[in-house]
């Protein structure tokens, strides 16, 4: 179909790098220009954007990638998701006076796994050194970057919290006692020396892969952990529960936690084999969403309609019901994946989709699960009536809520690719630990502290996170990267996509720039994990006459103006070897660059 778009999808045969923001995209294309492979150009966007976009990821964050490497012929996962510390039991948590997780502060924070998930990329897949990989985000720390007015309007937010509070990100943030104006020269010397030692400490070995070992045992077992253990121990500060605690992270967890190479989870649709991470992220709501949706002729729907928005819509609803229940840490629960995805199970889901708004969370039920699915359903009824949706800062313009996540797809001329959603450690997070320039994360907010689920906290279990990078393959040859920032709506807004992008011939920038949907009828993985039956935000764009058609039946809507839902890119490989880009233009931040 032919459709006008703000940008063109961008076109090469060299290779493609697309992210969040226009310098981070520029600093991975600069690197497949010296001769990097795609995993290097992922590394040193994903450090760049640590520094530009520090109110939606930071050092002290998780990284969960997916990824293609033309050397192994082979689509995996790294997991740089961080578990929760050994000390963090339901408990302890409960003997703070807690019933839930806070959203920020020293208790939400799990071993930060980001950094070694970078690293074991680049010591497997990649081919530049430490200092390569560094050096852009070294630069933009130590000699400033232009503030986003985002960044800046977070930081004064923050700032009288930060003041009286959390004074070191009152020092790194606001330094001289003022917050950055938008388009100011911004730095962090604090990171920027991080990193220099960082590099330092890879260089005094000789060989790259060794050059990667150093840099990781520095930041888990040397200098970096050592400050970390060193704030934590007597560091008792505020977080959104309104009182003052102290973390359970240890040195210890720091040292004997390491980023794993795991074996993605798959569907098949129309052609096409899209690939996910473990249940210990959400992504297997998308799975489960295209195996619902198998059965409708989507292809015969207008994109932009209402039969279109309410199908996709209530098969979402279906299937993140069935996260509630059954997602967790593989490693801790048994995840019936087979079954969820199921031709027989979905054909028996899909008959709960009627012409009507359903207003119930109703999880499938499967046999030897009746004792988990009541305990959930007795957790969530216990959780409060949403006062207002609960968002991440990508829908920070429709909501007040704290830290959200990035993403960068790269692709270059041999085929390898790179999808990666990075997030955690953002400045409003936890303090600034000092002398490193960079907070914690908090990821733990995704526990219950309740027993019997597979998200019930529990030391070295994996938080179900909500970062979901894709990854999908056309007649089983790896063609197509994407993904979103927006935890809970990210699985949303990449269905969208790539359901148009399928079903309707458009190409990646006019699929990413039509207007987006989103539901929150679920339970939010964020504190204070409210949910909103029945509610969905759509863009204005969508016309008037769907907006009326989807109130007729039952969707209760909340309507934004156009061009404020969503952060998509994307980027994909032809099988003559031509390469595509693209981004969305929502926030204007995001972009894609290519040859």
């Amino acid at each position: 179909m032919t459709t006008f778009t703000t940008r063109p999808e961008i076109l090469g045969t060299f290779g493609v790098v697309t992210s969040t923001h226009w310098i981070a995209s520029a600093v991975g294309m600069r690197i497949l220009e010296r001769g990097g492979n795609a995993f290097d150009a992922a590394v040193a966007t994903g450090f760049a954007l640590q520094v530009v976009e520090p109110h939606l990821n930071g050092a002290g964050g998780d990284m969960p990638a997916i990824i293609y490497s033309k050397k192994k012929d082979k689509v995996e996962v790294i997991c740089g998701q961080g578990p929760a510390p050994a000390k963090a039991t339901i408990a302890h948590y409960k003997s703070e006076g807690l019933k839930i997780i806070p959203g920020d502060g020293l208790l939400a924070t799990v071993i930060p796994g980001a950094f070694d998930g970078w690293m074991l990329m680049l010591r497997d897949y990649g081919t530049m050194s430490v200092r390569d990989v560094l050096e852009p985000a070294i630069y933009y720390a130590e000699h400033g970057h232009p503030v986003l007015p985002a960044v800046s309007n977070a930081i004064k937010n923050m700032g009288g919290f930060f003041e009286k509070e959390w004074p070191t990100s009152f020092a790194t943030w606001l330094p001289g006692g003022q917050a950055p104006e938008p388009h100011s020269n911004f730095k962090n010397p604090a990171l920027a020396e991080t990193w220099k030692r960082v590099v330092a400490e890879a260089e005094s070995r000789k060989n790259r892969e060794d050059q990667v070992e150093a840099a990781r045992d520095a930041f888990y077992r040397g200098f970096i952990a050592e400050k970390i253990a060193d704030y934590l121990k007597t560091a008792e500060v505020m977080d959104e529960s309104g009182g003052r605690h102290k973390g359970v992270l240890s040195a210890d967890d720091m040292a004997s936690w390491r980023a794993t190479i795991e074996e993605p989870l798959t569907y098949d649709y129309h052609g096409w084999t899209v690939a996910k991470t473990q249940p210990w992220s959400q992504g297997l709501v998308l799975l489960q969403s295209l195996a619902l949706l198998k059965g409708f002729d989507l292809g015969a729907m207008d994109p932009n309609g209402a039969d279109f928005v309410h199908t996709v819509i209530e098969a979402m609803k279906l299937a993140y019901a069935d996260r509630e229940v059954y997602y967790g840490d593989p490693q801790f629960s048994k995840v019936p994946v087979g079954d969820l995805l199921s031709d027989g199970y979905n054909g028996e889901r899909r008959r709960q989709i009627t012409t009507q708004a359903s207003l119930e969370l109703r999880a499938g039920k499967l046999p030897g699960f009746e004792a988990q699915h009541g305990l959930t359903e007795k957790v969530l009824a216990s959780i409060e009536p949403a006062q207002g949706p609960v968002y991440e800062p990508t829908m920070a313009h429709l909501a007040e809520k704290k830290g959200d996540t990035v993403h960068i797809d790269v692709i270059d001329r041999e085929g390898n690719m790179v999808s990666t959603t990075p997030s955690g450690g953002w400045l409003q997070s936890s303090p600034v630990i000092p002398g490193l320039g960079f907070a914690l994360n908090s990821r733990a907010q995704m526990f219950w502290l309740s027993d019997g689920l597979p998200t019930s906290l529990a030391p070295r279990k994996r938080p179900r996170t909500t970062l979901t990078p894709s990854l999908a393959l056309y007649e089983g040859r790896s063609t197509l990267a994407f993904g979103t920032p927006g935890g809970d709506q990210q699985d949303q807004w990449q269905l969208i996509f790539f359901l148009r992008y399928v079903h309707h011939q458009m190409n990646l920038q006019a699929a990413i720039e039509a207007p987006l949907f989103h539901s929150m009828h679920f339970p939010s993985s964020f504190f204070p994990r409210t949910a909103e039956p029945g509610h969905m935000t759509i863009e204005a764009s969508i016309g008037e006459h769907v907006l009326n058609d989807l109130r007729r039946r039952g969707h209760q809507l909340t309507v934004t103006d156009p061009w404020t839902v969503g952060r998509l890119t994307a980027s994909r490989r032809d099988v003559d070897g031509l390469l595509r880009a693209a981004a969305t233009p929502r926030l204007m931040q995001a972009y894609a660059i290519g040859r």
